[in-house]
């Protein structure tokens, strides 16, 4: 509480600390932390209409709890306010509620090495799979998380994309690359007739969120027929429900339509859908594909089909 007594040409003034939860004197009832219900320390004036509160004597517990409210983005923000907020915003309690529920499904299910996943802390983990692909399913694909977002990422193996005339070595062979996830791509002799599809079940992904999904790629110095004007068309919609379907037409070899990826290969977006939960999901087709049977294609390697969240 704060009185201004005015005696003289000076002016007294006093703060009153109420601690939170305790009853009677003149602040009348405390107030407790909604996070935790531990008693807050706080400074009123004496109007009531300015509260001060310092939120770093909050316990480390209620801080967490807030922050674990935000995003894996406003978590590392909070890191830098104080040590007391770092504490909190490193915590498991915080990170935990940024990693997917299922998380120790997905990688009771990886191929992958065990080291790659096992971590000190849950925010070490969080952002090794951000950063390092985690092979699932027997390695049809691979799984990340969205590192703003903490979305659930997957990347479809060409093994596992429908690849017309895919098993014929005169048309497509399947070559390793050092810098791909998988350990073989898929790699154009020659064909005339393209057609790659791709297939996921929604409700792997992460519910209530808007996704985008690309083709990913490279082209050999010897490609032919993906040259700056010739198209392809790519699309995208619930299988076997036409009236889903979204399609669009796109140039491998005009790099206003495609975009280099932080780890080299190329990508073009097939196109976007919403994921709304498990109990509503259904099979997702991605189309990319060329009829023109004048033009011969060949040097297209094709890494998988990617879906991820949608940036806003």
């Amino acid at each position: 509480m704060k009185r201004i007594c005015r005696g003289g040409d000076h002016l007294e003034m006093q703060k009153k600390t109420v601690d939170a939860g305790v009853s009677g004197g003149e602040g009348g009832e405390g107030i407790t932390c909604g996070g935790c219900g531990t008693p807050v320390s706080m400074v009123l004036d004496d109007d009531h209409h300015h509260v001060h509160m310092d939120l770093q004597e909050l316990p480390e517990g209620c801080i967490a709890k807030v922050v674990s409210l935000t995003t894996p983005r406003d978590a590392c923000r909070f890191s830098a306010v104080s040590k007391s907020f770092m504490s909190a915003a490193d915590s498991d309690a915080v990170w935990d509620k940024f990693l997917p529920p299922d998380i120790p499904s997905i990688l009771s299910h990886s191929s992958s090495s065990s080291s790659s996943t096992s971590s000190s802390s849950k925010k070490k983990l969080y952002f090794t799979l951000c950063e390092n692909p985690v092979l699932v399913d027997d390695g049809k694909m691979s799984f990340t998380l969205d590192k703003w977002s903490g979305k659930k990422c997957y990347m479809i193996s060409p093994k596992d994309l429908i690849i017309i005339w895919g098993d014929n070595p005169e048309y497509w062979k399947w070559i390793s690359l050092a810098n791909s996830r998988f350990e073989e791509v898929a790699a154009l002799v020659v064909v005339w007739w393209l057609d790659i599809r791709g297939k996921i079940d929604t409700r792997i992904l992460s519910p209530s969120t808007v996704y985008k999904a690309y083709l990913v790629f490279m082209l050999s110095e010897r490609a032919r027929g993906f040259d700056r004007d010739d198209p392809s068309e790519v699309k995208i919609g619930f299988f076997g429900k036409e009236e889903t379907s979204s399609k669009r037409t796109v140039f491998l070899g005009q790099e206003r339509s495609r975009k280099k990826r932080p780890d080299g290969w190329l990508e073009v977006e097939i196109g976007e859908f919403f994921c709304p939960g498990e109990e509503d999901g259904g099979l997702m087709e991605m189309t990319c594909r060329d009829f023109d049977i004048h033009r011969m294609k060949r040097g297209l390697i094709v890494q998988g089909i990617e879906v991820r969240p949608k940036r806003v």
